[in-house]
């Protein structure tokens, strides 16, 4: 396996018919991440999925150094020839001008606000945020145009926004969700190798609800026999620390993400492995994934009802909202320019 990273192999996609095999001693290396950059035409994305609550979205970041072995985006590096796997995670494109690209949208002639939510597919501050510091300047142009928007992420980076954030929190504009997975170190290393610790996030998480920023928490994914203990614990500290709300994603394994995934199960947790692929196939039909909206994200069956007793029943022990929704408010949205040009006459 690779030093820090997710996944255990770097096998092609499904696109490409050349397969790639990585000498034994490179394995123990530690791949360097290599970042391209990429002029985006357009930044918004518009949501046709019914089960999922937004859309419009922004991914200002294509593939994810946080390396979580189960990422469901890890299957978009096979349309542009790469692997989902090592290369998803060291491979990664930054859309440079994203701000750029927002603000000729909300400056269109015929555009209507609606809330868009940062990063749907991969993590708006994953560590390279750090120094491009896009998803900063995209809540710049939000807030100046006093636009709606949530963003979801796994980091700690996020409380370097705290300003921007706490601005539109005033203004009804916000929420962030926060993806904590679990609070066990050891295991976090492995299943998501380069976020922030759960203790971390949970730390984010009162941090922000403390200068008035509403947040909510998100368990992304739920894996059973491997972090569904954590669930009640999870639920608690985050509804302590002042999450409104607290929502969960059954683990999906769709295209290249299964095989990643059985992989990464036969290195970390051999002795567990079947249980798990078992337990997800019962939650899921007798297969690995259903792609069946309303499905996808909570499963059936036995053992997917009882996740989802325990979840909503965590929630109200905590006092906590399960899946609840804050409504974010679009009629205030105004056009910077036009407002400074008014206040001349």
């Amino acid at each position: 396996m690779y030093k820090g990273r997710g996944a255990v192999t770097n096998k092609s996609g499904r696109f490409n018919d050349t397969q790639v095999e990585i000498e034994d001693e490179f394995l123990a290396t530690r791949p360097d991440t290599v970042f391209f950059r990429e002029t985006a035409k357009s930044i918004v994305t518009r949501n046709q999925s019914p089960d999922i609550p937004f859309d419009f979205s922004i991914n200002p970041y294509r593939g994810c150094e946080h390396g979580c072995i189960y990422c469901f985006a890890r299957p978009n590096h096979a349309y542009v020839d790469l692997s989902p796997g090592l290369d998803f995670e060291t491979r990664i494109f930054y859309k440079e001008n994203s701000a750029e690209r927002l603000e000729q949208l909300f400056n269109k002639r015929n555009y209507r606000p609606s809330p868009i939510t940062l990063g749907t597919a991969t993590d708006p501050y994953q560590p390279v945020e750090a120094t491009r510091k896009i998803t900063r300047s995209l809540l710049e142009v939000m807030v100046r145009y006093r636009h709606p928007f949530s963003l979801i992420t796994k980091s700690a980076l996020v409380l370097r926004d705290q300003d921007l954030l706490m601005e539109a929190a005033e203004l009804g504009l916000v929420k962030v969700m926060v993806s904590v997975t679990t609070l066990d170190n050891q295991l976090k290393t492995r299943l998501e190798p380069r976020t922030a610790s759960g203790a971390a996030r949970i730390k984010a998480i009162r941090c922000l609800t403390e200068v008035g920023v509403p947040v909510g928490l998100l368990m992304a994914p739920l894996i059973p026999w491997i972090n569904d203990h954590e669930v009640e614990e999870i639920i608690r500290l985050s509804a302590e620390a002042g999450a409104e709300s607290a929502n969960y994603i059954l683990l999906r394994l769709p295209l290249e993400v299964a095989p990643l995934f059985q992989e990464w199960l036969a290195v970390h947790f051999p002795d567990r492995a079947n249980r798990v692929l078992n337990a997800i196939r019962d939650s899921r039909g007798g297969k690995l994934y259903d792609s069946r909206f309303g499905e996808r994200m909570r499963g059936q069956g036995p053992f997917a009802e009882l996740f989802s007793k325990r979840f909503r029943s965590a929630c109200v022990r905590a006092g906590i909202d399960y899946a609840g929704r804050r409504v974010l408010v679009s009629d205030q949205f105004s056009l910077p320019n036009k407002n400074s040009q008014l206040g001349l006459f």
